[in-house]
Parts: C-alpha cells; structure tokens; sequence
C-alpha cells in the first residue's frame, strides 16, 4: 500500500517555507521574537500577529542561495497591511541587490492571500506595488516563482504579483483570481456567480482550469514531495516570456472572448487553445 502523501495545504505558512528550501541553513529574518506587528489592527479590536502573517526565510533551493516568502492564509485571510507587505517588499528588494551584484538569489512566494487588508489599505496597496516592482526587476536576473496551494486562494492585488511571476505553482485545490467569488457575488449578485457552488468556482478559477488555460505552468496534487519537485523543475528551466509583456496575445483573447454569447470553463479552454 501507498503511503499517504504529505499534504502541502495542511501546513502553515513557516512549515510551507521550510519544506520547499533544502533542509541544512534556512534561517527566518524578522521573525516572531522581533515583534514586527501591526500597529493599526489593536485599534480595531483585533489581535495582531507577531509577524504580521508573513514569513521569510532565507536558505538554499538545490544548493543555491533563495528567498521564501510565505503569507499564512489563516491570519486575517492572508491580507497584506503595512508591517507584512513591507517584510515581502523588503525582502524582495533584498534578493534583487543580491541579483545585481552578481549573487543570484532566486525569490519563491508561497501566496494564501485574499490581498489587501482592509484596515490597512492605502498602506497595504502601496506596498503590493513595491512588490510588483520588485518582481519585474527581479525576472531579469532569476525566475521568480509563485505557489498557491490553497484553500484561501490568491485573489485582490496579489493575484497580480502571481501573473507577474516567472512561473506559477498550483494544486487542484488552489484558485486564483482577481475578485472573490464571495466579491462577485456581492457586487454583481447571483446571476453572475453564486459563489456557494463550489463545483463551478473551481471550474473557473481553480488550479486545473488556470494551467489549462495558461495563467499558472504546473498543476500539482496536494503533495510536499509533488510542490517540491514542481517548484525545482522550473528554476531549472528556461525563463519564459513574462506574461506581462505578452500584451498582444491577451488582448486578442479578451478580444475573442467578448463576441461569445455564453463563455464557460470548457469553452474557455477550447479558445485558449485555438489562439496560442
């Protein structure tokens, strides 16, 4: 008998980090024991996080030197506020003077996050845009992969970051997308998506529906051993062209998309693969 896998959504943001870098040398910069918290969610009543629901190790991937940036899903949703999305930025920034330097540093972000904290944000927007920033000028010296494992999802802001990762990791579990399903609900009703059937919101933005249509590069079963290897085939592997720049070809998809009367998942994946 097959012994049951290890699951890689089961695990918290800190354990995520340590199972993807190489076993000897990883160390945590501002990590709990520096009390790095928010400053505005006491105020609201709501007990902060000593490190504000981000974690960053430092280690090796393979032997060679990386960054792994966790967010932990079960604080706040994962929402980026100041503290958080200063360490990701930070970090991030850290790696890229590394890079510059001629001491690659390869970035991996482990996303649970249903992006910006709402009692946070002016301060958490303006950090997830230093993160992007930090992205793009990181992708000319290393890929920068992301890993969304799930249940929280990758959604607001940070879905942005993901698409402008290198690569993008995905379990079948996992969604990502710019709004909620909770979101759409709420703001356009029922009639454009009932966000209590799991079965469709997973045939939209679910990780098999994301890889098949080209917005993430390698679905994974809920596996560390399967993450893992995921994650380390496509640092290896030749860096593509960044989504982001592939402006053209999207524009035609959105294009295309926009004179089908009734565009489902299966019909999506039909399209995709009529135009790339």
């Amino acid at each position: 008998m097959n012994a049951a896998p290890d699951s890689f959504i089961e695990l918290g943001a800190r354990e995520r980090a340590a199972a993807l870098l190489d076993a000897d040398g990883a160390r945590e910069l501002l990590g709990p024991f520096d009390g790095l918290e928010s400053p505005w969610l006491p105020r609201q009543g709501i007990v902060p996080q000593a490190d504000d629901g981000v974690v960053v190790l430092r280690g090796r991937l393979g032997g060679a030197e990386a960054v792994a940036l966790a967010i932990e899903g079960r604080f706040q949703g994962g929402s980026i506020g100041e503290v958080g999305g200063a360490k990701l930025a930070g970090a991030l920034e850290l790696a890229l003077r590394d890079c510059e330097a001629g001491r690659p540093v390869l970035p991996l972000l482990l996303l649970e996050t249903g992006g910006v904290r709402l009692q946070e944000a002016n301060l958490g927007l303006a950090a997830i845009a230093d993160i992007q920033a930090a992205v793009v000028a990181l992708r000319a010296h290393v890929p920068v992969i992301a890993v969304i494992g799930g249940m929280v999802g990758c959604f607001g802001g940070m879905s942005l970051v993901a698409a402008l990762c290198s690569h993008v990791v995905m379990t079948r579990q996992a969604r990502l997308g710019m709004n909620g399903p909770e979101v759409i609900e709420q703001e356009a009703g029922l009639e454009e998506l009932d966000s209590a059937d799991r079965k469709l919101v997973w045939q939209l933005i679910g990780g098999a529906q994301r890889c098949a249509t080209g917005l993430a590069d390698a679905l994974v079963d809920d596996d560390v051993a399967q993450v893992r290897d995921a994650v380390r085939q496509l640092a290896a592997a030749p860096r593509p062209e960044p989504r982001s720049a592939a402006v053209a070809r999207y524009a035609a998809l959105v294009a295309q998309a926009a004179t089908e009367p009734a565009l489902d998942a299966a019909g999506m994946r039909a399209l995709w693969a009529a135009q790339c």
